[in-house]
């Protein structure tokens, strides 16, 4: 079953008339066109029961075909009113929809107004949890792509390794990692890759700057790789020189807190238990409060997605779901430490998608 007839068929389901769907991720999703469209409208229209459109700006449309959406794709200009576009693709399809499900996570309130001035009589429903719950098992398709992107991951991580030499900066190192994936051929990066040095790395979101690389930091890579639409993301921290012993305590009470959270993952277990797995190991060894973060999240088109693997939710683990497992420590006045892998639910377990080693690695 295609996305379009599985959306059809939920919308048969809950008797509605039709779904607008905006978010980028999700138009790629369903028609397999990603584009970035800025202020321009980018959407996808499914009915119950006539043809589904999609909208894009007009120099995209061959764009869309390329990509191997079928149906009826249609342009705007950026002097058109693309929602009276959208209004007159309704209409040749037939009576105007009473009840139309939106992506109230997405959708703008200016762009709410709009369609409700264009369908006045209609009313506006969610269908965020189930373009959610579809996103959520990936495909053998999918899970191969999320394989690759990883393997791409780890290689960045080898090639940040290689760059660290002192009086580097973390943006020398972090410009190296990305050409290194350019000429890998990778599409780009998940998200702002970050290297983190020193006192720095106890910021579990720093920002990378002009701070050279000193013997006995701690050096933080966070980093993703987009491949053929999917995302990676890992994170590890490695040593400048020869660790202290109070730096050494803390990154082998990450990994033993990663690899416990890992051991549980398996269908059926709640997302809540995985976070707990990781939180009682930092908690037990007296370093609750520097773990300030829930313990993962979804990862697939998008580098984060659902669901959020937090200590409140009670979701069960159910085969093909992907997430990454990454707690930390971040003491400011010692360093920080994260150590995250990607995760695939399987039939009777876990499988590891990201494969750096989690050794503590000691560059000299």
């Amino acid at each position: 079953m295609s996305k379009v007839e599985e959306i059809q068929q939920y919308l048969q389901q809950e008797g509605l008339d039709a779904a607008f769907i905006t978010t980028p991720d999700n138009v790629f999703y369903v028609s397999g066109f990603h584009s970035n469209p800025h202020e321009r409208l980018l959407g996808v229209m499914v009915f119950k029961e006539a043809e589904p459109f999609l909208i894009s700006p007009l120099m995209e449309v061959p764009d869309v075909k390329a990509a191997g959406w079928s149906f009826e794709a249609i342009g705007h200009e950026d002097t058109d009113d693309a929602w009276d576009i959208v209004k007159l693709a309704v209409q040749k399809r037939g009576d105007l929809p009473a009840t139309i499900a939106i992506e109230k996570s997405h959708l703008t309130v200016e762009r709410l107004e709009r369609m409700t001035h264009l369908f006045p009589e209609a009313t506006f429903s969610r269908i965020d949890e189930q373009l959610n719950g579809m996103r959520n098992i990936k495909s053998e398709d999918e899970l191969e792509k999320l394989r690759k992107a990883a393997q791409l991951a780890d290689y960045a991580i080898e090639v940040g390794c290689k760059e660290i030499a002192e009086g580097k900066t973390e943006l020398e190192i972090l410009m190296a990692i990305e050409f290194e994936m350019k000429k890998k051929g990778a599409e780009k990066m998940s998200f702002d890759t970050m290297v983190l040095s020193g006192p720095k790395t106890s910021s579990p979101h720093g920002t990378p700057g002009d701070r050279k690389i000193q013997k006995g930091d701690f050096i933080l890579f966070d980093l993703g790789v987009v491949y053929q639409g999917y995302c990676s993301d890992i994170t590890r921290t490695v040593a400048f020189g020869e660790p202290s012993d109070a730096q050494r305590e803390i990154y082998e009470t990450v990994k033993k807190a990663e690899q416990a959270a890992i051991d549980l993952v398996r269908p059926g277990v709640k997302a809540m238990e995985i976070d707990k797995a990781a939180r009682d190991v930092i908690e037990q060894a007296g370093y609750g409060e520097y773990f300030t973060h829930r313990v993962g999240h979804g990862l697939g088109i998008s580098v984060h997605e659902y669901p959020s693997v937090t200590g409140t939710n009670e979701l069960e683990l159910e085969a093909g779901m992907v997430f990454t497992i990454e707690p930390g420590i971040y003491h400011p006045d010692i360093t920080g430490v994260r150590i995250e892998d990607d995760v695939a639910v399987t039939a009777d377990g876990v499988e590891v998608l990201t494969k750096f080693p989690k050794e503590l690695v000691i560059i000299q």
